[in-house]
């Protein structure tokens, strides 16, 4: 995977083992269209794979983060002889593939909200693993202004959110500014304007400068506990765990808290 690589969706640049993934397609506020949906899928596929890159930043241009699904294309559906279900259930599908691609994925995804995330665009950011937003960003789950409930999103949303405030945006169509986010733990990090690249970029240094083999196994743990039974997740974690300690890179580490040296940079 070269260094750069940009298309008429996304922008992939590669600096210091932190891919950014940016969402190019402004004049659509970046919606997540099946064009956009492949492209996420087939970028995310070679991240997966990539040992290079130790943590990914999902960022947007424009205004918006994301709006959602492209509703045009939605809308071209209904034309189909069974009313486009078969076309919406492809569309909701491959939707739902790229979200669990982001949770897969061994790095660490921030995403840097700059805009309106809503309907499935905030479904996209409450999928990364972290949230740093500008201070004028909105998050919302507005469908249902449409009449369209926002079922897939709400499965991120609640993910991030207490159930009860998940829902009543749902039903209420209501946006979250971004620093009430903050407050209720969507998001991790405000910046303003024209300092959130920075204050994104420095999170994500921070994570890339620890031990990637563990980073990428803290993921891994961390996602696999989640919504378990108290044992089935210390089971989990537990198993994860043995195989974290036993990596030569850790033992190494450990030894030089004990001698009270400096660990060797990874």
């Amino acid at each position: 995977m070269p260094d750069n690589l940009t298309n008429s969706l996304i922008r992939r640049e590669d600096q210091d083992g932190i891919a950014t993934v940016t969402l190019a397609s402004p004049g659509t506020l970046n919606a997540l269209s099946t064009p956009m949906l492949m492209t996420l899928a087939e970028t995310f596929a070679a991240l997966a794979i990539d040992d290079s890159v130790r943590v990914v930043i999902l960022a947007a241009e424009g205004k918006a983060f994301s709006a959602g699904h492209d509703l045009k294309e939605m809308q071209a559906y209904r034309a189909a002889p069974d009313d486009g279900k078969a076309q919406f259930e492809t569309l909701f599908d491959r939707c739902a593939d790229v979200m669990q691609q982001i949770h897969a994925l061994p790095q660490p995804v921030i995403a840097q909200v700059q805009g309106v995330a809503t309907a499935a665009g905030c479904q996209l950011a409450c999928t990364c693993d972290l949230i740093v937003a500008s201070e004028t960003a909105r998050f919302g789950v507005n469908g249902i202004n449409l009449g369209l409930f926002c079922s897939t999103p709400a499965v991120a949303l609640t993910r991030r959110l207490a159930p009860g405030m998940a829902f009543e945006l749902l039903t209420t169509g209501d946006f979250l500014p971004a620093d009430r986010a903050q407050a209720l733990g969507v998001v991790n990090r405000l910046a303003p304007p024209d300092q959130l690249a920075e204050t994104t970029l420095a999170l994500a240094r921070q994570i890339a400068a620890k031990d990637p083999a563990a980073i990428r196994l803290g993921k891994r743990a961390f996602q696999a506990q989640l919504g378990q039974p108290l044992d089935r997740a210390y089971a989990l974690a537990g198993g994860i765990m043995v195989e974290n300690v036993l990596l030569p890179d850790t033992a190494a580490g450990i030894q030089a808290f004990i001698d009270r040296r400096p660990a060797k940079a990874q």
